[in-house]
């Protein structure tokens, strides 16, 4: 083997290395890892055997690469496994079922250390496969009542509430939720029913506008045309719808929030630069991909659901 020959080691030496950098030796770790470099060595796991890729590779699933909270739990996921020689694929549905069982599949056919899904709302063949399979599974963003495996996420339906009673205490009483492709996308749904019913609990005027193209600044702009000029305020699926109502309205001069409040979901980075700052809920993306990175390097913990944080975030535009 080139590598053993080039650092002056075993090949046994640099197959631990490669399955298990932390378990070499100090002084011959660099060796090995200076002869990769050079050589440009990338190992062949398919080759090698699929338990040597399995212990490796971690499969994330996403719905969508478009929505950074889901981008940003990506990263800092692949952050905490990389720290420990684990490596992740990311793969992403657009929000189709059945697409998220053909990436699965194809996961399964490499053996990987972990699968990782978003959400609880599976094909009936992805979740035979899944419990089928000796391969750990967390189903994230959202608490399922029965987990395949581990799950970690927040209810959904508790964001919306949050956030109509934040709307609630504003004195906003006649109000909207504009919501991104609601027939695919079951967490946006949930808070949507969430904020629909605390509304409606409270005596107060609220309605639904859904729109089945992907959330997007065009897509909020395009809803603000359906609410009605007695609304009062809205809330948005996520940050992106909720840019551009805030772009429409402020090219029909409507005054936020004086003439019409608006609230969004995920607090991502323009939301507290944009005008005027973005109200909106926080979900916790690095505590989500924390938790998940322990539940697949921690198998020993009988814990299987883990709930984590989520913050309304009030800002001047609500």
């Amino acid at each position: 083997m080139d590598v053993a020959r080039h650092s002056g080691v075993s090949a046994s030496s640099v197959s631990l290395f490669l399955r298990k950098p932390e378990a070499v030796s100090a002084k011959i770790a660099p060796r090995i890892a200076a002869a990769i470099e050079k050589l440009g060595y990338v190992p062949n796991y398919v080759a090698g055997g699929l338990a040597a890729a399995g212990s490796r590779v971690v499969s994330v699933i996403v719905p969508s690469l478009r929505n950074a909270f889901f981008s940003e739990t990506v990263s800092a996921l692949e952050k905490n496994l990389s720290r420990n020689g684990l490596q992740t694929l990311v793969g992403h549905t657009e929000y189709s079922l059945e697409q998220e069982e053909r990436l699965v599949r194809a996961a399964l056919s490499w053996a990987p250390a972990a699968i990782v899904l978003t959400g609880n709302d599976h094909t009936d063949g992805t979740r035979n496969l899944l419990l089928k399979t000796a391969t750990p599974v967390v189903e994230m963003w959202e608490l399922p009542d029965a987990p395949i495996d581990c799950a970690v996420g927040f209810p959904h339906e508790e964001v919306g509430r949050a956030m109509a009673r934040h709307f609630i205490a504003r004195g906003y009483e006649n109000v909207a939720f504009l919501g991104a492709r609601l027939d695919e996308d079951t967490r946006a749904a949930s808070r949507a029913r969430g904020f629909m019913e605390e509304m409606r609990e409270a005596g107060c005027k609220a309605q639904l506008i859904s729109d089945p193209a992907p959330a997007s600044t065009a897509t909020g702009a395009r809803m603000l045309d359906a609410i009605g000029n007695d609304v009062r305020a809205v809330a948005c699926s996520n940050d992106i719808v909720a840019l551009g109502v805030l772009f429409e309205a402020q090219k029909r001069d409507l005054t936020i929030p004086d003439r019409l409040a608006v609230a969004g979901f995920g607090d991502l980075d323009f939301a507290a630069n944009c005008v005027p700052p973005l109200t909106t809920i926080r979900p916790q993306a690095e505590q989500i991909a924390e938790t998940v990175a322990n539940c697949i390097l921690n198998r020993e913990s009988e814990q299987r659901s883990y709930r984590t944080d989520f913050a309304l975030i009030p800002r001047r535009s609500a």
